[in-house]
């Protein structure tokens, strides 16, 4: 079967489009009730901001030869066995015929930048390390290797595209990392996780909360797009289905 991924752009701009909406509508809740969150709080403890994206990646699933069956999105269909730790619970699962075919998390970031960014790689970096483990131990039986995918989605700002300085006082950090923005380490951290071979494929895009209602979103090279995430994924689905 030949790689179609159709009207993407049109979908994950919808996706985009999604995921301001639901963040907008977490927070209105909150106040309608009286309550509010710190910060940015209300609008990620709803916990539904990247469900376009999840449905995106589904849509290439299945138009990709295997059906909706092969799709886990509810909690309980969502864990796999680790090696470093019993169980991880993963956002989005494929399975075929008995086969893990891809795990995928999906990630966002709006606000509060120095705080969450190296919690996110070590979480990324762990996650990747402990299903490689996994799966070369056997938890996952006799089978080729699944294809594992990280999304990140960061709020484009003046803050986000900021040079940031560390400081690391006995040995200098590496040349790449230096004056570097949030939005130049998260897009490092992509390129690093697939050229380290921790993910087959790793997407970092940026949107503006001025342009959420028309889905407006940017990327910093094809490496580490939407589509070529989305179309390393097909390619795996296909050869699946071919088998």
């Amino acid at each position: 079967m030949s790689i179609d991924l159709g009207d993407f752009e049109k979908k994950a701009r919808r996706a985009v489009r999604r995921f301001w909406q639901s963040r907008q509508t977490a927070a209105d809740r909150q106040k309608d009730i009286g309550r509010s969150d710190q910060g940015t709080r209300a609008e990620v403890t709803a916990g539904k901001n990247m469900d376009g994206f999840v449905q995106l990646i589904c849509d290439v699933v299945t138009s990709h030869g295997l059906p909706k069956s092969s799709l886990h999105l509810t909690s309980t269909l969502l864990t796999l066995p680790g090696f470093y730790r019993p169980t991880k619970r993963w956002d989005l699962l494929v399975t075929h015929a008995g086969r893990l075919i891809a795990a995928v998390e999906f990630k966002s970031q709006v606000g509060s930048f120095s705080n969450n960014f190296n919690n996110r790689t070590e979480e990324a970096i762990g996650t990747a390390v402990d299903l490689d483990t996994a799966y070369r131990e056997g938890a996952f039986g006799d089978q080729v290797k699944p294809f594992v995918g990280w999304m990140m989605l960061l709020e484009d700002c003046p803050k986000s595209r900021r040079p940031v300085n560390d400081r690391s006082p006995h040995f200098p950090v590496l040349a790449e990392f230096a004056g570097a923005s949030y939005a130049d380490r998260y897009h490092l951290l992509c390129k690093k996780l697939m050229h380290e071979k921790l993910y087959d494929a790793a997407a970092f895009m940026l949107s503006s909360k001025k342009h959420a209602a028309k889905g407006t979103y940017s990327e910093i090279d094809a490496m580490t797009s939407l589509r070529a995430f989305a179309a390393l994924l097909a390619g795996r689905v296909a050869a699946e289905v071919a088998s």
